[in-house]
Formats: C-alpha cells, structure tokens, sequence
C-alpha cells in the first residue's frame, strides 16, 4: 500500500488528481477528476513510466509488444519501455500508432516494432472509461494476426459500464484481457481520512455508479 499512497502523493502534486465538483464526459457530476495531460515535465513522465514499470512487473505478464494507443498512449509506451529495462532489466519492444496513415516515406499506420502473426500485445493507456483505446487498438491489430492480452490503466475508476459491472471488466470480458491499474479509485478513497467531505462524496458517488 506505500507504493499506491506515493502514487496518489505524486498525482496529486503533479495537479493529475484533483479534488472537487467536476463533471465528466458522459455527464455525471463527480468530486474527483483525473487529468492525466498535466504529467507535463521530463521528471514526471520518468515517474509515471516507474509506476507503470512497476506494475507491469507485478502483474507478471508476458508479452512481446507493448502498444500505446494515439495520442495518450504514445509517451506512456515509450516511458514504460525505457522503465522496463532501467529498472527491472527487461527490453521489451513497443509500438504506436498514428491517427492518419502517412501515405510517404516509410508510410504505414504503425510506428516502432510490427507486430507479427501470433504476438501478444499489452495495451497502456492513462484512464479508460469507454475503452475506445482498446477497440480502436484492436482494429489496427487484427490485420496484423496479433493478438491482445493484457491492458494497463494508471487508475481505474470503479465506474460501471453498461450494466452492473465495472466498465473495465466488461472490456476484459469483451476481449479476453487481463486487466490492471496502478490504483483504484476505492484505494484513492481509502486513502483519505475517516469524515472527510471528498471522502464521504467519492463514497455517495461509487455507490451510485460504481460497477462490480
């Protein structure tokens, strides 16, 4: 749990988690927001990139290609990658995409490593509420035979998808992956202390659109 306390410390001062009365892309007034384009310093991505590395590891998943869905998801790859082998001695390929296929140079959707017939591929993405990242991801790579396995989310917000689950287990089930985040919004939750007003909102607000 230190770890995931640091994480939330470190979301915090980097102004990621913010604390509050905000309301969300499909509408539902929340207490919390997550802001993951304010990792804006070299400092900040190397961090985030040892969280995730860190995570990645502790999952113990075996993969061949890390992707990172456009845009989010291009440095989040590319900082985790470095992360893995700093830290942890593992060189794992990675690969991105681009929203438009260049049609010159070297062309193609993809940039960074191929994926090939077979491949496992693990997603990285910041925060998935839709899960449009993995079905966007999927659609690049089925042409290619790959298939995917494992997604990673800085936080999971506990929000139910379309039914009584949680969005995030719908998309597990949906694909066949394993899911994992380096926290939950229950853990940021219980972080806080006992009375506190987010607290006792983040609580009315799980309760009423938390998923299973």
């Amino acid at each position: 749990m230190e770890r995931k306390l640091s994480f939330i410390e470190f979301m915090r001062r980097s102004g990621v988690l913010l604390l509050g009365d905000f309301t969300t892309k499909s509408g539902r007034k929340t207490p919390y927001f997550l802001n993951a384009g304010n990792y804006n310093t070299g400092e900040q991505l190397a961090t985030l990139g040892d969280y995730y590395a860190q995570a990645i590891v502790d999952s113990g998943e075996e993969f061949d290609i890390l992707f990172g869905p456009a845009y989010k998801g291009i440095p989040l790859a590319a900082v985790t990658a470095a992360a893995l082998y700093k830290n942890h001695g593992v060189d794992v390929a990675y690969a991105f995409n681009r929203k438009e296929k260049k049609d010159h140079g070297e062309g193609g959707l993809l940039v960074g490593t191929t994926p090939f017939e077979g491949a496992r591929i693990a997603i990285i993405d910041d925060v998935s509420t839709a899960g449009t990242a993995v079905r966007e991801s999927w659609e690049i790579l089925k042409e290619y035979g790959a298939r995917m396995t494992a997604f990673y989310v800085s936080v999971d917000r506990c929000e139910r998808g379309k039914g009584t689950k949680s969005a995030l287990r719908e998309l597990s089930e949906e694909f066949g992956l394993n899911v994992y985040s380096i926290i939950t919004a229950r853990e940021i939750l219980a972080s806080m202390p006992e009375g506190d007003s987010v607290r006792l909102a983040m609580e009315a607000y799980l309760a009423e659109y938390g998923g299973e």
